[in-house]
């Protein structure tokens, strides 16, 4: 048990020591959007995906593709369009001559999901039946094609951007997909200062390379260890209570939420609540997960499970505003 112990606590030291290369190298191409970096990272530290929300132009697609490269894994990015197919990013089997039998055969062509991390960009414009294979491949981590069960690369990932002022051509993503992913992201726009550095770097001829931190044995190893940080029982009641106050229509309901929400979060969330929470433990230097943790994971968690219902968007309440409620009220009760 002792030895099981040093050798976690030097893969801790290994994680954080990571975060930082990490951090230095998608910095050199990626100005500015510490947050959005490591909040990738918690999600890729968790064996998760997430989901990245922002308007045009934000380098949400750079940010990934620069990520990957300083991840060394395989990487495939799908631009999603309305006529796109599900055997477009699955793969599909062709019929193929075997030089040897002299027999027609069929052989399988893996799709781009067939990589450690894949781009989903714009995942929104692409018709429901194409999102429903990509759903399968992030929960079950295989693809069934022909009838056979093709196992996803480990690690594996999906990263998928979103337009949120487009709406027209588009698809929403159904509830039980985006409960698949573990952060909902919003990327921002940069201060004054970082947008002066962007305009530098991006109208200069200067070349840009990133080197690769971690390798995919690496994360495999690092996954576990997120899981084995210790969580006080305080700090489970404690995420428990902000989930269980969100649920409409239950007597632990708070008063607001019933004024504000047609729908809370579930289980899931409550369990991601914790998972997440550890990883920002680990990256902030701790090891062990307080409630400070679970504060800083709440919202990006929380945003896209919760409903706002018609009073709530005619008040202008925003999602964002409701969580922050809800943390304050279960920190009321804990405080009390």
């Amino acid at each position: 048990m002792a030895e099981n112990n040093i050798n976690d606590a030097a893969m801790l030291e290994k994680l954080r020591e990571a975060h930082k290369k990490l951090r230095k190298e998608v910095g050199k191409i990626i100005i500015g959007q510490e947050q959005v970096l490591d909040q990738l990272l918690m999600a890729i530290f968790c064996r998760s995906h997430a989901l990245l929300m922002g308007v045009p132009g934000l380098a949400k697609t750079l940010m990934v593709s620069t990520l990957a490269q300083s991840l060394d894994m395989s990487f495939k990015r799908i631009q999603f369009t309305p006529d796109l197919m599900p055997s477009d990013i699955t793969g599909t089997e062709v019929i193929q001559d075997d030089p040897l039998t002299k027999q027609r055969v069929f052989k399988f062509l893996p799709g781009p999901i067939f990589a450690n991390i894949v781009l989903a960009d714009e995942i929104n414009r692409t018709p429901p039946k194409t999102q429903a294979a990509l759903l399968e491949a992030m929960q079950e981590r295989k693809a069934s094609i022909g009838g056979t069960d093709h196992a996803m690369k480990n690690p594996f990932f999906v990263l998928a951007t979103q337009n949120p002022i487009e709406q027209e051509g588009t698809y929403p993503l159904p509830e039980a997909q985006l409960d698949r992913f573990l952060f909902l992201i919003k990327v921002d726009y940069p201060s004054a200062e970082e947008e002066e550095q962007i305009m530098r770097i991006g109208t200069s001829d200067a070349k840009l390379s990133v080197s690769p931190v971690l390798h995919g044995d690496d994360i495999i190893a690092l996954q576990q260890v997120v899981r084995r940080v210790p969580v006080s029982d305080v700090v489970f009641k404690f995420a428990s209570r902000i989930t269980r106050l969100s649920r409409p229509g239950t007597p632990e309901a708070a008063d607001f939420v019933s004024k504000w929400l047609t729908w809370g979060a579930g289980p899931r969330a409550s369990m991601n609540l914790i998972l997440a929470a550890k990883a920002h433990a680990i990256l902030r230097g701790s090891n062990h997960v307080s409630g400070d943790d679970v504060v800083a994971v709440a919202t990006p968690i929380l945003r896209h499970r919760l409903i706002l219902n018609y009073s709530a968007q005619s008040e202008g309440i925003t999602i964002d505003e409701v969580i922050k409620k809800l943390i304050k009220a279960a920190a009321k009760e804990f405080a009390a």
